[in-house]
């Protein structure tokens, strides 16, 4: 039996809220009397609707038109289904008295939000029957099928959707309107089978046999359900499309009926979408759980691996650890970046969700909270830095050590090759058979010896120094190069011993002897600077060189051309020499003496004069072209570097400009929050599209560290730099991105409009002075304080400041997000789920008990719910407890609190 002093009470609570759907009803009066079964069957429906009433003040109607025209039975009918009270009525015969009390009735009809048209009431006192029976309508329509509601829709909608649902699992039943739907009487036996299937055999009713069915079904509903019969079937059986306000009317009647059975279904769906939001919350919690633990332990794994700084020996064993670092920057980290960047985004997504579900916050498990990852993910790229940094310096140490160790065996072999055979000649006894000519000979010889002596000094010292550097980097084979060093400086000392040791023997001998050729005496003394010169001049157009750039490599051209320019002087001093010795054989020749063989005091001859000569001439293109190529060496890399800088000089502001220009976005207020979103996602496509950029830009990276560049003056960009850069920007937008999503989440779950998402922006910017995106405390305040908050500094202002910042910042960061920001606005005036709701709505499964049944809520929720729910209740333990009963309030409770489910 409906509760008319609740439907009334629903009424004044929606004044607005049925005007729509009855101006869409008020087309009675076009083509209600067009067909006469139709007008047959309202008399007949209406009739028995207005006397399932009426009985109730101990009264009925026998004729719909007639019985109502003094307005008494009218007024008596409003009062019984509204529950109030009318003006009392007036009992005189006269028309006048009647059109009063109809007129009373017409009122009060009107008051309740309905607006009548074309019915007045001298018609109703006049007995029209198209009146009559559209103001009957016009009274069902407001207290019996206005506030039926069922998924938002409403009225006629509500009713027919109730319908549709309730009979769709029967076969033969389909129901798409409200007149030939229900003729084969199968629709009304479906929905009394539905709520009370021990009244109604339903598989003995055939579809061909439509009186039976009807008959079967209104016979039922009166004997049982307390429905009036109101139509007879053959009244529908012979009528070619029944009358649809006839066949609502007596379809409200059983939707009242069943009302209890509506309460349950309510209360079973509020649960179920309870339920599937927990459920879809704990899978959230799972998958960010695996990806968090997923993430730290590719990041344990890695870092010990950049932590790994132990040396190799070779060059190519260094550069080989090169390549495998960039191969984990372009291969193994990019997926993990998007891996830390999605599970940012699912952590947000997760709490949205859970407030928007008045859910307590998501806690994640010690050590897998975002700051850990980020902590985590700091020092990955700490050691990262810190391991490239050690293998460019690594490689340029190996470079250096090869440079000095190819060096010194080239100095050292040139050393070892002049000081052969210097000790044999040094300790020979020649002086002491020589004749007084030959002792001064051998002197000079000594002489020339000892000026050469000195002049490889140099080279010694050089030798020793190289070594001592070798030493001090680390060089791989140092015991080696120490041991030929030790060799040849302890030769060297022994030939500075055997060597003042002859001079002092021929210096004894020189007193004794007189004569000396003093052309001999100045070849010699000139051909052995001369030749340590071109000896020099040999080792230096031999040198190893090493530079960096274009400076340093036209230094070298620079220097190779001075020495260049000194070469005609030199033929000079070569073709001076030669003439020395051409004079000796001149005067030789002239005087018929008779040379005894070479130059006494030197062995430098002519011949090897001129072999070294050729030699240098041979040496000085050679080494224009080495140092041409190096040239053209350094002019790829200079060419190499500002290929690079130019891209970095270009790609650097732009990744700055786009992260400015997505600070400027996010605070803006440009269109909903759907073209906010567009606008974004079509940002993010044009920077997505500008990583070509970037890897072109890894491309030319390579090369130079391919080239063992080092340096690069065109550009204060790194590598590094614009790769980190890169990562922030795609990091930054999809955050920007997900804020807007979860806006958005917040705002159709709680209905916030768009007017009021502008207004809290809004005030949020304005206190947001450094447009960081977050309020530190005190701006939150002044923001509060600004939309009505009592939070000023006393001792009651200071407690709910506290609360709400427990609200809006649980993690004490001492930052208010927008996000969290509009959570709170929309809390503080939308309405959502409660543990008292959801305990409310199991009671009214439970059969109003303090607990429930495994059968019960099997009975009444979907399966997969049903089964959640008996695995987390615990069992109830009330003194009211029967056995296997569970407690559902419990469950509710933890719902909303802290809970491990």
């Amino acid at each position: 039996m409906v509760d008319y002093h609740a439907a009334n009470n629903q009424a004044q609570q929606y004044p607005g809220g049925p005007q729509s759907y009855m101006e869409q009803e008020n087309d009675w009066d076009r083509d209600l009397l067009l067909d006469p079964a139709w007008e047959k069957q309202q008399r007949k429906t209406f009739t028995a609707w207005c006397n399932s009433h009426l009985r109730k003040a101990g009264t009925q109607i026998e004729n719909i038109e007639e019985d109502f025209r003094d307005g008494l039975k009218l007024m008596l009918l409003l009062e019984v289904i509204s529950g109030e009270r009318l003006p009392k009525p007036e009992r005189g015969k006269m028309r006048v008295h009647k059109i009063n009390n109809v007129n009373k009735a017409l009122d009060f009809i009107a008051s309740k939000g309905v607006k009548l048209v074309s019915i007045g009431a001298e018609e109703i006192v006049d007995g029209n029957a198209k009146m009559t029976l559209g103001m009957i309508w016009t009274i069902i329509l407001r207290f019996a099928i206005q506030d039926i509601s069922v998924e938002e829709t409403s009225a006629k909608e509500g009713l027919l959707l109730w319908c549709q649902r309730k009979t769709a699992p029967y076969k033969n039943v389909n129901v798409q309107n409200f007149h030939i739907s229900w003729k084969d009487g199968l629709a009304f036996n479906a929905l009394i089978h539905r709520h009370r299937p021990e009244l109604i055999d339903y598989e003995k009713l055939r579809k061909d046999d439509p009186v039976t069915n009807l008959n079967n079904a209104f016979e039922v509903a009166e004997k049982y359900l307390d429905i009036p019969k109101m139509l007879d079937a053959e009244d529908i059986v012979n009528t070619a499309r029944p009358d649809e306000k006839a066949i609502m009317t007596y379809v409200s009647s059983f939707y009242h009926a069943f009302s209890g059975a509506q309460k349950a279904e309510t209360a079973a769906n509020r649960i179920c979408k309870v339920l599937a939001v927990n459920q879809e919350n704990e899978h959230l919690m799972e998958d960010y759980e695996k990806l968090a633990s997923d993430l730290l332990e590719w990041i344990r794994r890695t870092i010990p691996w950049l932590e790994n700084r132990a040396p190799e020996k070779t060059m190519a064993e260094m550069q080989q650890k090169l390549e495998d670092f960039r191969d984990y920057r372009r291969v193994h980290k990019p997926p993990k970046v998007q891996e830390k960047c999605q599970l940012e985004i699912n952590f947000n997504t997760l709490q949205t969700k859970l407030r928007l579900s008045n859910r307590p916050a998501f806690m994640p498990s010690e050590g897998r909270m975002v700051s850990d990852i980020n902590g985590a993910w700091h020092n990955l790229e700490g050691a990262e830095k810190g391991y490239e940094e050690w293998l460019l310096n690594e490689i340029r140490r190996l470079e250096r050590l090869d440079h000095l160790a190819e060096k010194f065996r080239q100095k050292a072999t040139i050393h070892e090759s002049w000081t052969d055979g210097k000790e044999a000649m040094l300790t020979q006894k020649d002086y002491e058979t020589a004749s007084l000519s030959e002792v001064k000979a051998l002197l000079r010889k000594h002489e020339a010896f000892e000026s050469d002596l000195a002049a490889h000094q140099d080279r010694v010292e050089q030798i020793a120094a190289i070594a001592q550097e070798l030493n001090e980097l680390d060089y791989y084979d140092s015991p080696s190069v120490n041991a030929r060093c030790q060799k040849i400086c302890e030769q060297w000392d022994a030939l500075g011993s055997l060597t003042q040791s002859r001079r002092e023997s021929l210096e004894r001998t020189e007193k004794q002897l007189e004569s000396i050729d003093e052309l001999y005496l100045e070849y010699a003394k000139r051909a052995a600077p001369f030749n340590n010169w071109m000896e020099g001049a040999m080792e230096d157009l031999q040198d190893m060189f090493i530079v960096h750039n274009i400076e340093e490599i036209e230094g070298l051209i620079t220097a190779h051309e001075q020495f260049k320019s000194t070469l005609p002087e030199a033929n000079k001093e070569r073709e001076a020499i030669q003439a020395i010795q051409a004079e000796v054989q001149k005067i030789a020749d002239y005087n018929g003496i008779k040379l005894s063989g070479n130059n006494p005091y030197t062995s430098i001859t002519p011949e090897s004069i001129d072999s070294k000569w050729d030699k240098v001439q041979q040496l000085v293109p050679q080494r224009d072209q080495a140092l041409q190529e190096e040239l053209a060496r350094q002019q790829s890399n200079d060419h190499l570097r500002r290929q690079f800088a130019n891209q970095a000089n270009i790609v650097g502001p732009w990744i700055q400009n786009k992260m400015e220009e997505i600070g400027r976005i996010s605070i803006e207020m440009n269109g909903t929050l759907e073209d906010q979103l567009t606008h974004l996602r079509q940002y993010e496509q044009s920077i997505i599209e500008y990583k070509p950029n970037i890897d072109q830009l890894e491309g030319d990276h390579q090369l130079i560290q391919e080239a063992l560049i080092f340096d690069n003056k065109y550009t204060a960009y790194t590598m590094e730099h614009l790769r980190v850069g890169w990562e922030q920007l795609l990091t930054t937008i999809a955050r920007t991105i997900n804020e807007i999503e979860n806006q958005i989440l917040t705002r159709d779950a709680k209905g916030i409009s768009q007017e009021q998402l502008h207004e809290y922006r809004a005030s949020f910017n304005h206190f947001d002075k450094d447009h960081s995106g977050a309020l530190m405390a005190e701006e939150f305040k002044a923001c509060l304080i600004s939309l009505g908050y009592d939070v000023e500094n006393d001792k009651q202002g200071d407690a709910e400041f506290a609360r709400i910042m427990g609200i809006v910042d649980p993690n004490n960061s001492g930052a208010v997000t927008f996000q969290a920001f509009i959570d709170f606005m929309s809390r503080e005036t939308t309405d959502t789920d409660t543990a008292d709701q959801v305990i409310a709505s199991f009671k009214i499964l439970a059969g109003d008990k303090n607990f429930i049944t495994a059968e019960e809520l099997r009975r009444e929720l979907p399966p997969d719910q049903a089964e959640y729910c008996i695995a987390r209740m615990a069992p109830y333990t009330g003194p009211d407890a029967a056995p296997g009963a569970l407690d559902y309030m419990s469950f509710s409770t933890a719902l909303y609190g802290e809970s491990d489910l």
